[in-house]
């Protein structure tokens, strides 16, 4: 039986042998193009059961579908979300590694004085802002301010200052706080809690006088008549609160929220970053998935890395003044 070199005339062969080497390195091209070709992992530098782990859980099913490949989460809690954070910064710059990543973190957490093995700013690439969410101060439904304008007033003429709880120094509630209390010259004593479980206990068991914490978290309390929410730290009202003042209606400047972004390893290719952010941006529109993060108290964002990049400078200028002024420094 005659070869398929005997068959073939010289010319035959050459054209056959440019035919095959075109379709190895057109293959070879695609291979290194295409992204991605296998699991992606979310590290999630909280708990799980969490606001965070439930917004990254909202999104990872949907983005998985966009990317036709699974988004497994990862978490990593520890260290005030410090821990998580390092290991999405010494992650391959390849796309198959994704941080939550959020304030702590980001933006107040070096402010603060926490120690941190990774530049912020620096060492990622932070392509998506999903959103923010407001923090809320409630007091017991007993308590003698009325309102929030009451409240500050009362804060004013307590010598020794109204006691209130928050899940730590430096965390995005202690900030709005810390901030309105600058601003409005309260007097407020800070009771920090490991989390706001305990403070909450200690808020209706008379223990402090009041809290800041999410509204999705005071809300049953509320509901059931046992706290009054005040403010809320967002630029304006919620639309599940509309009687609940924002705390600049009173105290002009006052408030500051808390976010959630994604972010990346710096270096990572731009052709990467650019097809998460387009999967991103049609996940965040679904409005399904926007009626869940609202649920979960987070108001959908969607800036890119441009956008998200001036927001976190902005986060930046902000905090400073109010952390030096303070010396807050983290426990």
């Amino acid at each position: 039986m005659a070869s398929i070199e005997n068959l073939l005339s010289g010319r035959s062969r050459r054209t056959l042998f440019v035919g095959v080497m075109a379709l190895l390195v057109g293959y070879q091209v695609q291979a290194k193009d295409a992204y991605p070709v296998r699991p992606i992992k979310l590290i999630v530098p909280f708990a799980a059961g969490g606001t965070g782990d439930i917004v990254a859980r909202l999104l990872s099913s949907k983005l998985a579908e966009g990317l036709g490949e699974s988004v497994v989460i990862d978490n990593r809690g520890g260290g005030g979300s410090i821990i998580g954070t390092d290991a999405g910064a010494k992650a391959p710059a390849d796309g198959y590694t994704l941080t939550l990543s959020n304030g702590a973190a980001i933006t107040t957490g070096a402010l603060v004085g926490q120690k941190l093995a990774y530049k912020p700013l620096e060492d990622f690439s932070h392509i998506f802002l999903i959103g923010s969410f407001p923090n809320m101060l409630v007091v017991r439904e007993d308590h003698p301010a009325k309102d929030f304008r009451q409240f500050v007033e009362l804060s004013r003429k307590d010598a020794n200052g109204i006691s209130w709880g928050s899940a730590g120094v430096g965390s995005a509630g202690f900030l709005a706080v810390e901030l309105l209390r600058q601003l409005a010259k309260m007097n407020l004593l800070h009771v920090p809690y490991r989390g706001t479980g305990p403070a909450m206990t200690d808020l209706i068991g008379g223990s402090i006088g009041a809290m800041i914490t999410s509204p999705g978290v005071a809300a049953s309390q509320i509901k059931a008549g046992k706290l009054r929410a005040l403010a809320v730290s967002s630029p304006a009202r919620l639309s599940d609160f509309p009687d609940v003042p924002a705390m600049t209606e009173v105290v002009p400047g006052a408030g500051g929220d808390a976010w959630f972004g994604i972010s990346v390893p710096a270096n990572t290719p731009q052709p990467v970053i650019d097809r998460l952010h387009a999967e991103l941006e049609k996940v965040i529109k679904i409005p399904q998935i926007r009626a869940q993060l609202q649920q979960a108290g987070l108001t959908p964002s969607g800036l890119g890395k441009q956008g998200f990049d001036k927001f976190l400078l902005a986060e930046i200028s902000k905090w400073t003044p109010v952390i030096r002024s303070a010396k807050i420094v983290a426990d």
